[in-house]
């Protein structure tokens, strides 16, 4: 069966929007867009790399919308975006419609939890979610991500949407592995564990 790995981005008290530029993401009047990027160090870039390309990626709507707009432009040269383009995509939407712009794209309807299920079922390789916040919500609740990658951010924003929303299920994360880098980014791996008591 084929694992799925949510990598996230995230403050101190659980912020996950918006971490990569100040127009990402504005819903709710959120202003500290872009969070994230002056933490980035030669750590991050090697930790993140580390198994790039040896999985297929599961994207929410928005946030493939945002990969597209961005990693198919960069000709400078960079090895994300001939990776990102040979890479296959599964995008979660119920309003998006085929084809799909990005190349190596397939659309997933019918609902995340049953498209998702299904996808984990078939045989090939292992799922990582980049961002996609409201995908990886849906998927807690229903128990389908296997593991985290999360990249902690020695900052609170105060406002802003968070990975663990309030009311979601409670669950239980076995620590895995954590690599330090040289700005005070965490970047903590945690696998699932049983089921939280209740």
């Amino acid at each position: 069966m084929r694992r799925i790995v949510a990598v996230e981005s995230v403050s101190l008290d659980g912020v996950m929007q918006a971490p990569g530029r100040p127009d990402e993401d504005t819903r709710g009047g959120f202003e500290y867009g872009g969070w994230a990027m002056p933490y980035q160090d030669e750590v991050m870039i090697q930790e993140m790399g580390k198994g790039f390309g040896t999985t297929d990626l599961l994207f929410g709507r928005r946030t493939y919308e945002g990969f597209f707009a961005f990693w198919p432009k960069q000709t400078d040269g960079n090895p994300f975006t001939e990776v990102l383009n040979a890479t296959q995509k599964y995008v979660v939407s119920s309003t998006l419609t085929e084809p799909l712009p990005w190349e190596n794209s397939t659309l997933l309807s019918g609902g995340a939890q049953r498209a998702v299920e299904e996808l984990k079922q078939q045989p090939g390789k292992d799922l990582v979610v980049l961002g996609s916040g409201e995908l990886v919500r849906d998927l807690l609740r229903h128990g389908l991500v296997d593991s985290f990658t999360l990249l902690i951010h020695p900052l609170a924003l105060g406002t802003g949407r968070r990975l663990f929303a309030e009311g979601g299920p409670s669950s239980a994360w076995r620590f895995a592995s954590s690599v330090p880098t040289t700005t005070g980014v965490v970047i903590a791996n945690y696998d699932v564990s049983e089921p939280a008591a209740s």
